[in-house]
């Protein structure tokens, strides 16, 4: 028994290690199986893995293959840009020396300008000083013809002599001012008169409308104004156009620019369009006074009886668009007095000079001496010529004094005309100062040739360069103006070809070699200054 049971023990140990070792096998199968699936989705993977870089490996090769044939490309371009290159250089070594060549030409055309310039330059100087002789010659033939007026016009009252004038209807006379327009009106007299500026006859006129009271009371005095006026005539005097009786109103010639009165105080009392809107230089008021001595000569020269002015004042002085001077306010009067319009003659020498209203302290400045002369003179006229400026006052003191008649002072004054346009003629009407008497020489830049004068500055050059046009200026100057966008010349106006600028080395060592002669002259003693 007991060998039974250890044999059923030993069975069932055997048992128990078949069981277990078939328990073992079990789970290595399971594990088996499960590494196989695992192997085979792995294998799975590696296949789809493979076919994908097979894919790109196919389009790697194709795209390399299209590489390739971009690279032979590049290569051909390569070699054409090689080639053009090699064309390049050979094409700037040809035109090296083309530049070459052209530089040389340059330098001698460069040359050639200058001299030109140069001749051009001279020629230009030469003709501005034939139209200063010129405006001389013609300025003294004016004066001439005026002065032949004085003792060659001989006025009457008969029938022998007459001007043309017309009456015209008061329609005309409305249709002209815009039947008496406000806007129209100029200003209101002391004549019981309003004087209207219209268009009659297609030309701008003066029309003076006296008003029913003065119709009423004179009727013979409106008709003797216009006798009198229709027989009268001089380049100095407001000339009637025509008159119209119906109403009563006398046409005048139209002077645009005004009074005296409104050029010298730059004030005006009237709706004058255009008036005191002009600068009256020292020259032209030396003319100015000249005009008005020449229309009061004549009057005074009036046969069989001289004619008294009366209310001789810078208001009676009108001036035209030219700014000559004529007298208005005239008219017949019975008195010989020559000695009232010869002092109202001196007052307004003394508006002249000063530009200012003389009325109640003319008396007071009877005796002006030289530094008085200085204070009074009116800026705005520019510099005045000392010895010019003491000559008109020394006649304004004798005119007040009475010294003097109509005739002398014209004759006067046309010497000092004369004088004044020898100093315009010589140093051109530019506003600097003038020093002593008339007719001496400014040797400080009347000496000054003009081509060593920048056109733009008006001063010597120091760096003068040649532009386009031909013509030297300053460089900076020059640069400045091109800088500002223009392009066109200085001196003609035209558009500039080019804006390249050339030293002129020429002009200056011109200008250099005449500033050291300059120099080395001795300096001459400054005269006294206005």
């Amino acid at each position: 028994m007991k060998i039974l049971r250890s044999k059923i023990k030993e069975v069932g140990r055997r048992i128990e290690l078949k069981r277990e070792e078939v328990e073992a096998n079990a789970e290595r199968s399971a594990n088996a199986e499960w590494a196989i699936s695992l192997c085979n989705s792995r294998v799975e993977e590696l296949e789809s893995k493979i076919k994908a870089e097979s894919t790109i490996r196919s389009e790697l090769t194709k795209k390399l293959e299209s590489d390739r044939e971009r690279i032979e490309e590049v290569k051909s371009d390569v070699e054409d840009s090689q080639n053009r290159v090699r064309a390049l250089a050979e094409l700037q070594s040809e035109l090296s020396s083309r530049l070459q060549m052209s530089t040389a030409a340059r330098s001698a055309a460069e040359a050639q300008l200058q001299r030109k310039s140069m001749e051009r330059a001279e020629v230009v100087r030469g003709i501005d000083e034939l139209r200063r002789q010129r405006d001389v010659l013609q300025r003294r033939i004016e004066f001439c013809k005026e002065k032949d007026a004085i003792g060659g016009v001989m006025m009457k009252f008969g029938d022998n002599l007459r001007f043309s004038y017309r009456e015209y209807s008061g329609e005309d006379v409305r249709s002209a001012t815009d039947d008496f327009s406000g806007g129209l009106r100029l200003k209101s007299g002391d004549d019981w008169s309003t004087v209207y500026r219209g268009r009659i006859s297609q030309k701008t006129a003066a029309l003076k409308l006296f008003s029913a009271e003065h119709e009423s009371s004179n009727h013979h005095d409106f008709f003797s104004q216009v006798k009198f006026l229709s027989n009268i005539r001089h380049p100095h005097l407001v000339a009637m156009m025509g008159f119209c009786s119906e109403p009563k109103c006398i046409i005048y010639e139209y002077m645009h620019e005004g009074s005296l009165r409104d050029n010298l105080l730059g004030c005006s009392h009237t709706s004058h369009p255009g008036s005191g809107n002009r600068t009256l230089k020292w020259f032209d008021r030396i003319r100015v006074a000249y005009q008005i001595c020449s229309a009061l000569a004549f009057l005074h020269s009036a046969k069989p009886n001289p004619i008294v002015h009366g209310k001789l004042t810078v208001s009676n002085v009108l001036l035209d668009r030219n700014m000559v001077a004529k007298l208005t306010g005239f008219r017949p009067s019975t008195s010989i007095d020559l000695r009232s319009d010869i002092r109202a003659l001196g007052v307004i020498l003394l508006h002249l000079l000063s530009g200012k209203n003389w009325g109640e302290s003319v008396e007071s400045r009877m005796r002006l001496d030289r530094s008085a002369l200085v204070e009074m003179l009116d800026e705005i006229a520019g510099p005045w010529p000392l010895g010019l400026t003491e000559e008109i006052a020394g006649i304004a003191m004798r005119c007040l004094s009475s010294e003097l008649d109509a005739a002398n002072v014209l004759k006067e004054l046309e010497e000092l005309v004369k004088k004044g346009d020898d100093i315009v003629s010589r140093f051109g009407r530019q506003d600097r100062v003038m020093s002593g008497e008339s007719d001496e020489d400014d040797e400080s830049s009347s000496d000054i040739p003009s081509f060593f004068l920048c056109p733009i500055l008006r001063d010597v050059m120091e760096n003068p360069y040649v532009a386009a046009d031909g013509f030297s200026y300053e460089r900076e100057a020059m640069e400045e103006w091109l800088q500002m966008g223009k392009d066109t010349s200085p001196m003609t106006n035209l558009r500039l070809d080019h804006t390249t600028l050339t030293p002129n080395q020429t002009l200056r060592s011109l200008i250099e070699e005449w500033r050291n002669k300059r120099n080395d002259e001795p300096s001459s003693s400054s005269s006294s200054h206005i």
